[in-house]
């Protein structure tokens, strides 16, 4: 934890995380520019840490803020007229998740609980007596009767999907109390298969996988051994496999168990290790293969597809070593000094070996966030959409300020457009229209700006203005209506 220094000199992306985020209730939203398409229908949900201070202090990590989940509502159904023109309307709210962390915190008008960056203020036996937080803060999962706000470290909160109420941890029919739920569930559009995964935190760790049917609820568990206590965020699912790079971070787990370090303090980078690959079948969850290759560190993947030749392609945006976690720390002051580069990164290898076959840049700059349109989840796909930075920008000082879409028939690029002190979320996928939402450092308000899938690098089709500021967040989804 440190106290908030309200004298030093930001960049104007910080202005959004300054002060905890203000709810707002369902408001019909104004156009800034340009109009909704008509045939947007459905609901664009985004979540992420919301409050990151309660009165002179602040948390330690961008990751330990509270969640709050924006909802968008678009509906084509309910049409204004004007001069017989459909189009369509929007409306919004912004929610907390009420968590019992957050009830109690808010209760007490102070931090109470540690998280991944901070331990519990107090006495050292706070350490062992409070539970770390579940923060719910870092995506969310669009089902067909609720909407879960998804953190890695527990099970999932659900929320009722038009009000945003929450209704509660939720077990999906399979999960122990406490048993952790990823932010990065893959689904099959094909045959609404939902796969996840969890890590047990032990002496040694284990890889919790679960398979669930398309209302959530899960059919099938398996869990495999891992070397030692690694991070793992992410994982794809490609074709007939579900695939985890394990990078060579490792948990001391002694020093926060005793309540001496946060869990973010704690993780090494140990690039002799190398970067483990965990194959495994999507069918029977059993592990295929287990293979070892050169050492990165990788947030996110993109997607993950099998090649004609039998291979599994697995695009992600790969770090050099662990220095991203050091600069997502310091976005939660405002002020970051740690460049921290990525790379889109292709991985070519045989799934029933484990063995690498290629690995090759697609596209050297600084990239987080990347998707995939939804029905080409595990399958190849043409596009992959991405935030990155403009040419020229200092990542150690700045945040993502530009979106774009990969095109892999040719390798090409193409960045939508935003000028100076506009700071897009990553891009969503709905119904062949990209959706960000943006903070605007001018007028320090938020925005959605939607931008045709196929024109990204021209001016948006519409501008929606926001009834307040939404803090920088990390993921969403889109669920049709």
């Amino acid at each position: 934890m440190q106290t908030v220094n309200q004298n030093s000199t930001k960049k104007a992306w910080a202005k959004a995380l300054e002060q905890p985020a203000k709810e707002f209730p369902l408001t019909p939203l104004s156009v800034i520019e340009g109009e909704i398409p008509a045939s947007l229908n459905g609901t664009l949900y985004r979540n992420g840490p919301a409050r990151l201070q309660r009165g002179s202090i602040s948390v330690g990590h961008w990751f330990d803020g509270d969640g709050a989940i924006l909802g968008v509502h678009f509906n084509s159904n309910l049409p204004h007229l004007e001069g017989g023109i459909k189009r369509g309307n929007a409306s919004a709210l912004y929610r907390y998740v009420q968590t019992e962390g957050f009830k109690q915190e808010t209760r007490a008008g102070k931090l109470l609980f540690g998280n991944y960056g901070m331990i519990a203020p107090g006495a050292i036996w706070n350490q062992w007596l409070k539970p770390i937080k579940n923060a719910a803060n870092t995506s969310v999962l669009a089902l067909p009767d609720k909407l879960l706000a998804l953190w890695e470290g527990d099970n999932p909160h659900a929320l009722d999907l038009q009000n945003l109420d929450t209704l509660g941890k939720d077990d999906l029919g399979g999960l122990d109390s406490g048993l952790a739920y990823s932010a990065h569930p893959k689904v099959d559009a094909h045959t609404g298969e939902i796969f996840n995964f969890g890590i047990s935190v032990g002496l040694k760790a284990s890889l919790n996988i679960y398979k669930s049917d398309a209302t959530g609820r899960i059919l099938q568990k398996a869990a495999h051994q891992l070397d030692g206590v690694p991070l793992v965020h992410d994982f794809v699912l490609a074709g007939g496999y579900l695939i985890f790079f394990i990078s060579p971070v490792r948990l001391n787990l002694l020093m926060p168990a005793i309540g001496l370090s946060c869990f973010s303090d704690a993780l090494q980078w140990q690039p002799s290790k190398g970067t483990q690959i965990l194959v495994i079948d999507r069918k029977t969850l059993n592990i295929v293969s287990r293979g070892e290759t050169e050492p990165w560190f990788q947030w996110h993947f993109a997607n993950g597809y099998v090649d004609n030749n039998g291979a599994a392609i697995v695009d992600i945006a790969s770090y050099k070593d662990f220095q991203t976690n050091q600069y997502l720390k310091e976005v939660a002051s405002g002020e970051t000094h740690t460049a921290a580069k990525s790379s889109f990164t292709r991985v070519n290898l045989n799934p029933q070996t484990g063995k690498v076959n290629q690995i090759e840049t697609l596209f050297d700059r600084q990239c987080e966030f990347l998707i995939v349109p939804p029905q080409n989840v595990g399958e190849f796909s043409r596009y992959t959409y991405l935030s990155t930075f403009k040419e020229g920008t200092d990542i150690s000082k700045d945040i993502f300020n530009i979106i774009a879409r990969f095109d892999h028939q040719d390798n090409s690029l193409i960045e939508a457009n935003f000028g100076e002190n506009l700071y897009p979320s990553e891009p969503i996928y709905a119904q062949g229209w990209i959706l960000t939402v943006v903070y605007n450092g001018n007028s320090d308000r938020s925005e959605v700006w939607i931008f045709d899938g196929d024109r990204l690098n021209e001016e948006p089709v519409c501008k929606l203005s926001l009834p307040s500021v939404i803090p920088h967040s990390f993921h969403g989804t889109w669920k049709d209506a």
